[in-house]
């Protein structure tokens, strides 16, 4: 039997396709990457799913022959099919301001506390609830697919929706990891638009004909911790439950992981979320803006050098200038140093003087960011924890991971970089019998990658009043 599979990751700003081979420990080799943006039409923000389509059977094809394929992603966005299972149109990013008010809106209709009692989901304006309801095309949609699904759709001819994406809907419940019917008629949607629900390592479906005579071969397609953030979080590379995960790309997803949700008023107020994981488990985490607010600074900046800029910042005075990486003005695309700029002088600081100084203010305040979510996941959810593992893109920037283990005042255990990829794999793997469970799969991470250790520094009372000035 083959022990190759294929892990079709798709990124917020980029995608890959990769390989890996279990045939004597676990190996990863990327067989295509390619870049991943919105598209803007007419004042509104889209997806170019068709594009990352393409890529995608460029990227299997170069892959090769393997046991099977699967697919993860960003979370909360969809695309609607009609009868037919034609895609009506193309999905919308989630970054676009159709939603502006209607959170607001659902939370006065239906109340907050219902709402996080059903789904146990983060308030975020783009919550795929909150995309449905400002949705024109509703009346002649029949399904809606989340993108993980959608591809999956593409490449098989079998709808369905897995469950780790389906919980940021906002619009599955949470305790039965069924799909929320009672709200969801409540909220006037259609009850047939939701499809039935996959688990992490149930089979999809065969490639269709046409699909594997353009790839040269076929395989089945599996479903996987199709939520990128589930996938990554089944890779952390732990021995033991006392640990907290900072899961860092272009959002950093900070909190614990926990055998059931966390639904008390204290977790409503402080905005975490109840995220379904692999194997039952609940991931408990609050959404922080991430490496979001660094990739625009940089497109601000043609032609910086990355390296350069981190090692000028890591020489710049610490805490000169902090922000709230959640402020919903950096949300959208644009000029993030000029947003960062009038946030520092809203709040009484001045702005950073260079883009050094820049970089050590948008990394000290993820920090900040990832020191509150880690701490107030401990104490919202009573588990302890003795050390922080940032996973993801993240995991490369020392600077940033120094930063939170000096912030967190925990050791911080940085890698893979791959972790989506590896969860991706594992769960495939598993199905297939080479792998036996969680801690089988966190054991071959651990084995297969090296990871670096940081351990806390710096003035403990220097973070404390840094975090006194934004939180």
């Amino acid at each position: 039997m083959s022990r190759r599979f294929a892990a079709v990751d798709l990124g917020a700003s980029s995608g890959r396709v990769m390989l890996a081979d279990l045939s004597g420990g676990l190996s990863l080799t990327e067989a295509h990457r390619f870049p991943n943006g919105p598209v803007r039409v007419g004042g509104r923000l889209y997806w170019d799913i068709l594009g990352l389509y393409r890529e995608i059977l460029a990227g299997l094809r170069a892959a090769g022959p393997v046991s099977s394929i699967g697919v993860d992603s960003w979370a909360v966005d969809y695309a609607l099919l009609d009868e037919s299972g034609a895609m009506l149109g193309n999905p919308v990013h989630y970054r676009d301001d159709r939603t502006a008010g209607v959170a607001e809106r659902v939370a006065g209709s239906v109340g907050a506390e219902a709402l996080y009692e059903v789904s146990g989901l983060q308030v975020l304006p783009f919550n795929t609830i909150y995309q449905l309801l400002a949705e024109p095309r509703l009346g002649d949609a029949a399904t809606m697919l989340m993108i993980p699904d959608l591809i999956g759709y593409w490449l098989t001819g079998e709808a369905g929706a897995e469950v780790t994406n389906a919980s940021t809907t906002g619009l599955l419940d949470v305790r039965t990891r069924e799909w929320a019917l009672p709200l969801i008629e409540r909220l006037g949607l259609p009850a047939g638009l939701f499809p039935p629900l996959r688990q992490p390592g149930d089979a999809v479906g065969g490639l269709r004909r046409d699909v594997a005579g353009e790839i040269g071969w076929s395989a089945p397609v599996r479903a996987v911790g199709s939520h990128d953030t589930a996938s990554a979080v089944a890779a952390v590379p732990a021995t033991g439950p006392a640990f907290a995960f900072v899961s860092c790309g272009t959002w950093s997803l900070a909190g614990v992981e926990l055998p059931g949700p966390v639904l008390t008023p204290e977790s409503r107020a402080a905005n975490f979320t109840n995220e379904a994981g692999i194997d039952g488990t609940v991931r408990y985490l609050r959404n922080v803006m991430g490496l979001w607010l660094l990739q625009e600074c940089l497109r601000a900046w043609p032609g910086s050098d990355l390296g350069e800029l981190l090692k000028a910042a890591a020489a710049e005075r610490p805490f000169a200038a902090v922000v709230n990486p959640d402020e919903p003005a950096f949300l959208p695309p644009g000029d993030m140093p000029a947003r960062i700029a009038a946030e520092c002088r809203r709040t009484g600081q001045r702005p950073p003087a260079s883009p050094a100084a820049y970089v050590r203010c948008v990394l000290e305040s993820l920090a900040l960011g990832h020191r509150l979510a880690v701490r107030q996941a401990m104490e919202l959810s009573g588990r302890d924890v003795e050390v922080v593992h940032l996973v993801g893109g993240g995991s490369r920037n020392e600077l940033l991971c120094q930063f939170t283990a000096d912030a967190c005042g925990l050791p911080v255990v940085a890698g893979p970089g791959e972790a989506t990829t590896f969860g991706n794999v594992l769960v495939q793997a598993r199905a297939a019998g080479l792998v036996s469970d969680l801690a089988e799969m966190r054991a071959l991470v651990a084995a297969s990658r090296p990871l670096r250790r940081y351990e806390p520094s710096g003035d403990r009372a220097a973070w404390d009043e840094a975090a006194s000035r934004v939180f």
